[in-house]
């Protein structure tokens, strides 16, 4: 049966795909992560399905270990998170940069088929074309942007010199159940629900109107599949994993009170150092080479992530 790796498996993006591989049976499950940033309560249900390795891909023994006999390794392990980075940049420098090239050295000794790398649309930064493609010289504006684009690079180079396939994924902005609000880096959908639920007015850092393309786990999760299954010629590219639209923070938290029937209107705050005004997936390349096809409106996405934080928010209260 085949191996499949997920490194950072318990976080929200990780423990989704997770499920999703146990559910279409794809093969073997080892998931590498040393919950630093994710949790172990989010592969409580299926933990007796899988291969849990405790371990930090900053200790390269431990990951090739763990790669010994893998055919493909999605690597999602990071910490994910551009105030973070800007806070306390050494950590995320270590994790997102050595970590990745311990990642793909592993796959490479350990004659791995394929890698798929779990890239950021923060490489983009500001730019003016909208919708973004991935043709667009970069311009990072945060530590972390930087450290996910020479992650690519990484790819590429291990693709080229190595004989490695691997296939980069730009992740826009995903969201769905699991993802943890209780951090200060936290996504801003995962705070909009808890203040949701709370009925308390959430704090929104600039005057709203700036955009993201907010894409639903579960359809980053199919793209992620569908690039591990694509024929050979696809390895060394880069492409965006977004749904190729964009909402503003305000239409969101609009949308989230319309669906609670509730009015709330949000303070507003200081924008944050290293934020992007504007972004935007242009998904031509993903949909022609991957056959990416997103199924998830916004609202429905909302729907399907509030349904999950209300669960969790009742069964907390009766504890």
């Amino acid at each position: 049966m085949t191996k499949v790796v997920v490194t950072g498996g318990a976080g929200f993006i990780g423990s989704a795909l997770v499920r999703r591989l146990l559910a279409e049976g794809t093969g073997r499950v080892t998931v590498i992560d040393n919950f630093l940033t994710g949790f172990e309560r989010n592969l409580r249900e299926v933990e007796r399905q899988i291969n849990l390795c405790r371990a930090d891909i900053r200790d390269y023994s431990a990951v090739a270990r763990a790669l010994e006999g893998a055919e493909v390794v999605f690597h999602l392990a990071a910490i994910p998170s551009v105030p973070r980075s800007i806070d306390d940049p050494v950590p995320s420098h270590e994790v997102n940069i050595d970590g990745a090239f311990n990642v793909f050295r592993a796959a490479a000794a350990r004659r791995v088929r394929r890698v798929v790398y779990a890239a950021s649309s923060s490489a983009y930064g500001d730019t003016e074309v909208l919708p973004k493609v991935e043709t667009i010289p970069p311009r990072p504006k945060s530590p972390y942007a930087v450290q996910k684009l020479l992650g690519e690079y990484y790819a590429s180079v291990f693709a080229s010199c190595f004989g490695l396939e691997t296939v980069a994924l730009r992740f826009f902005n995903v969201y769905g159940p699991r993802q943890d609000p209780g951090s200060q880096y936290s996504g801003v959908i995962s705070k909009f629900m808890t203040a949701l639920l709370r009925r308390e007015p959430p704090v929104i850092h600039g005057d709203g109107e700036q955009s993201r393309d907010f894409t639903y786990v579960e359809d980053v999760v199919a793209l992620c599949l569908k690039a591990a299954g694509a024929p050979s010629s696809v390895s060394g590219r880069l492409y965006n994993a977004g749904n190729g639209n964009r909402y503003t923070l305000n239409l969101v938290w609009e949308t989230l009170q319309k669906i609670e029937g509730v009015a709330l209107p949000a303070r507003y705050g200081s924008p944050r150092t290293g934020d992007v005004r504007d972004s935007q997936a242009d998904i031509t390349a993903a949909v022609r080479d991957l056959g990416h096809q997103p199924g998830f409106t916004l609202e429905e996405g909302l729907r399907r992530t509030l349904e999950w934080y209300r669960a969790e928010y009742a069964a907390a209260a009766s504890r």
